[in-house]
């Protein structure tokens, strides 16, 4: 067994919504299936017992070794901890060669598990050896150290809860939740509203301290020190006992509580200073509490303790540690409710304090404490005290909180209980926590768990926001980038800053930030980061979904324009239009339950998607009476389709007229193609909301030249004859293109055309055995680029297709795209009319323009 290939598909694709890992996997010979395999499954079972049930997707279908790959990557990631249920395995056309897609939740843990799996095949088939626990304690750290923390993680689970869409931009805890303008970002567990001067006053807690003073916090006296001596003079001034802590810390780190002794206050100095300047202030008896605010309310509180351990009269300190560090909660990192304790310097320093070494035994009952602090970090617990949370003492948390202005704050107090405010019990704020850490309300040790993800997500969207722009999804074999450029100028037209991808680039609110091929994921995602977005319209191209997915989790709006048969065939195992309808219909899949599908009902692939659509269908065909236009307006559903010389939308009894002579891009209606591109636009148009009067501005005000639709039949005038560039590149668009020419008058028609290599060769082939039937000359040329045709392959190919052609008179071959539309100028007379297929469609339009403007 070899694999072949390793795709990550980021977003909905062909085999489901679920993001995935896509092999291809060669089982050359017998090895296509495991009963062939003598002894195979029983040294598998050895070397990983839990791998469960083995299967193929259908059943009857022999198990090869590719259902084996599928069934042990994914038990591998499953026993490791992650959340994943999805797998397939799919037989190709080639002999032995399979498709096998096993769901992620992290990537890189996905990645692994494949080639985990491959080598624990490996190792069956050669009787070689595979440590299962080890390959699960590797993905178990791999997917911790991957995955978001439990802060970050659970405000994100808050947000796929309200289908707000979400994109982590690092490999740590920033993450974008909306599209567009609509978008917000979080920090851990800082919003994108807290200003870095907030930060900054909570990184001061001498300033922090006066200023919640001002606000009529209590809080402990105190102040900064600059050594030892100054520090224990400021102990004398406050009265002991005393804290010392960094002015800048977090997490507990450098803080000493309780200090009694001018010995214990030199060490507690060294160690705050380790972390910056360093600050005394008044010991407040008590326990610790934090409470956590968001906005402008209290979300959680708890009542945290040091890591510590109780007596039992015969064991060691060490040995008691080790016994609370069975605790199943307890674990290295954060991906726990609870951390192991530590027994280093810090401590064994604390039980130093308390006259004991991690070898002493303690008395059955007596409390050994192993820290100052009580973070969850260092091994502290927390208990939820919510619900008892006196209304005072919420009320001077919130205060802190807005005092420095956060808008998510853990404020640290330290009293006798949360039952009685803190002005009568002496208690006070000692610290407030920009990006405080949320594991302690999430999963306390003990108590109930807080819903603060949702506190959170609340403060960012109101509730019923779920944070997204429109999205039109446009795909299709032809016409899809003039309907999408076609839907992005009536979008623009309402007022809205629009994104566009399409093959030609990216445009942002009218300015193109990308040029080439951007009809791929990476694009569409580009669009979505931008903040001054507040619509998306992309064309979608087949390559872009097999090779990463959709990017985009759901649209408001798909849109499919045809199925044909020149589109790629042949390419990554999509080798009929069946294969290719069903790649296609993956925006129909995906879109949203609200949202509409606008599906071309003349073409019975494209008609058969409405199935798979959970939203509502549009469909659009020039015939009314078409069956499928009948049942559908029949029911009351939408429909649009055209009335003589007039586009219609109708809605139950309800009609809207738009005349198509009001719609340049038509020529009054005898282009039937562009007929259809803007049935197509418009219905995306009704489906996103637009009013009429919008949509009927917009599609008279849409121009058919180079500048708005480059590439897509620009016609122009030189010296009497017409002259159309299109960049038609399949039998479809030909056909298409020779319907639209033959309404055109012309004494002679010419057309210049080449080929794309990787098309099959019959596709090569009838591109020009169309084209000779209608037109007078042809003048081939060879492409820039032959995608992996031998020099002159392409050009055989065409003058092929012209053989026997019925109309065809002159036939002239010439290298070079620019020679070939020279030569085809030269040769024009007044009256006659030339088609120029481009390839560069940029260049050729700019040497066009050149031509004409010389005359």
């Amino acid at each position: 067994m070899e694999v072949t290939r390793i795709r990550a598909l980021r977003g909905p694709n062909l085999w489901s919504r679920h993001t995935a890992i896509e092999a291809v996997v060669a089982c050359p010979g017998h090895e296509n299936a495991i009963e062939q395999l003598p002894g195979f499954e029983a040294r598998l079972r050895a070397l990983f017992p839990t791998i469960g049930e083995l299967h193929p997707m259908v059943l009857g279908q022999p198990l090869a070794l590719a259902h084996v790959l599928e069934n042990a990557a994914l038990a591998l990631q499953s026993q490791s901890g992650c959340s994943v249920i999805f797998g397939r395995t799919t037989r190709t056309l080639e002999d032995g060669v399979y498709q096998v897609v096993v769901q992620y939740c992290e990537e890189a843990v996905g990645r692994r598990a494949i080639a985990l799996a491959t080598e624990l095949i490996g190792a069956a088939l050669n009787d070689g050896a595979f440590d299962a626990q080890a390959a699960l304690a590797e993905l178990r750290d791999l997917d911790e150290s991957e995955r978001l923390g439990p802060s970050t993680g659970s405000i994100v689970d808050a947000a796929v809860a309200r289908g707000i869409p979400y994109r982590r931009l690092t490999r740590g805890s920033l993450v974008q939740f909306g599209w567009g303008s609509r978008q917000r970002r979080i920090q851990a567990a800082e919003v994108d509203s807290t200003s870095g001067v907030a930060e900054a006053i909570a990184q001061d807690k001498e300033l922090t301290k006066q200023l919640l003073n001002a606000a009529g916090v209590p809080v402990p006296l105190g102040r900064p020190v600059s050594d030892a001596d100054d520090a224990w003079a400021a102990a004398m001034e406050i009265g002991l006992p005393v804290v010392v802590k960094p002015q800048d810390g977090n997490q507990g780190k450098g803080v000493t509580v309780n200090i009694v002794t001018r010995e214990q206050l030199h060490a507690a100095f060294d160690s705050a200073a380790a972390y910056g300047e360093v600050m005394v202030e008044k010991f407040l008896p008590g326990f610790d509490y934090r409470l956590l605010v968001v906005g402008d309310r209290l979300v959680a509180a708890a009542r945290r303790d040091p890591p510590q351990v109780i007596g039992d009269g015969t064991s060691t300190v060490r040995q008691l540690v080790d016994t609370v560090n069975l605790d199943p909660r307890r674990g290295e990192g954060h991906a726990t409710s609870l951390t192991k304790i530590r027994l280093d310097d810090i401590a064994i320093g604390r039980l130093e304090a308390q006259g004991l070494t991690p070898d002493s035994v303690p008395a059955r009952g007596q409390r050994v404490v192993l820290r100052n602090n009580a973070n969850l970090s260092t091994g502290g617990t927390a208990t939820d005290v919510t619900d008892t949370v006196h209304p005072e003492v919420a009320a001077r948390a919130v205060d802190a909180a807005q005092m420095v202005g956060l808008h998510i704050c853990g404020v640290d107090m330290v009293c006798e209980n949360v039952l009685r405010p803190l002005e009568e019990q002496h208690g006070g704020v000692v610290e407030v926590n920009a990006a405080p850490g949320l594991r302690m309300h999430i999963s306390p040790s003990f108590g109930r768990g807080r819903a603060v993800g949702e506190a959170v997500m609340d403060t960012l969207y109101a509730p019923g926001d779920d944070g997204r722009i429109p999205v039109v999804a446009v795909t299709g074999t032809n016409g899809k980038t003039t309907t999408a450029r076609l839907i992005n100028h009536l979008l623009a037209s309402s007022g809205l800053r629009t994104g566009m991808t399409n093959t030609d680039g990216v445009w942002v609110d009218g300015r193109q930030t990308d040029s080439g091929d951007c009809s791929g994921p990476k694009s569409a995602r580009n669009v979505l980061l931008h903040p001054e977005v507040d619509a998306a319209v992309f064309e979608v191209a087949r390559g872009g979904v097999l090779r990463e997915g959709l990017g985009f989790d759901r649209c408001q709006v798909a849109v499919v324009t045809n199925i044909g048969s020149g589109d790629h065939l042949g390419l990554n195992y999509i080798t009929t239009v069946e294969d290719l309808a069903v790649l296609k219909r993956v925006i129909v899949r995906n879109v949203a339950d609200h949202g509409y599908a606008v599906l071309n009902a003349a073409d019975a692939n494209v008609a058969a998607m409405a199935a798979t659509c959970p939203g509502h269908v549009i469909f659009f065909a020039a015939d009314r009476q078409h069956p499928v236009m009948a049942t559908h307006r029949a029911q009351g559903k939408r429909t649009v389709y055209i009335d003589r010389d007039a586009l219609i939308a109708a809605e139950g009894s309800w009609r809207e007229r738009v005349p198509l002579r009001d719609v340049p891009i038509t020529r009054n209606g005898s282009l039937p193609f562009q007929v259809e591109n803007v049935m197509a636009a418009t219905a995306a148009a009704w489906a996103v909301g637009l009013d009429w009067d919008t949509i009927r501005s917009g599609l008279s005000s849409f121009k058919n030249d180079a500048a708005g639709v480059p590439g897509r039949f620009n016609m122009m005038a030189y010296r009497g004859a017409t002259v159309i560039a299109d960049y038609g590149h399949n039998t479809d668009a030909m056909k298409a293109l020779v319907a639209a020419v033959d309404t055109l008058p012309a004494q002679k028609r010419s057309v210049v055309i080449s080929g794309a290599g990787d098309r099959r060769d019959c596709d090569i082939r009838d591109q020009t055995a169309i084209l000779g039937e209608a037109f007078d000359d042809v003048i081939l040329y060879q492409d820039a680029a032959q995608r992996g045709r031998a020099d002159g392959e392409v050009m055989a190919l065409l003058r092929q297709g012209l053989q026997g052609a019925g109309r065809t008179r002159h036939i002239e071959e010439i290298r070079g795209e620019f020679v070939a539309i020279d030569r085809a100028l030269e040769r024009l007379q007044p009256g006659d009319l030339s088609l120029i297929l481009v390839d560069q469609v940029e260049e050729a339009l700019a040497h066009l323009a050149q031509r004409i403007a010389a005359g």
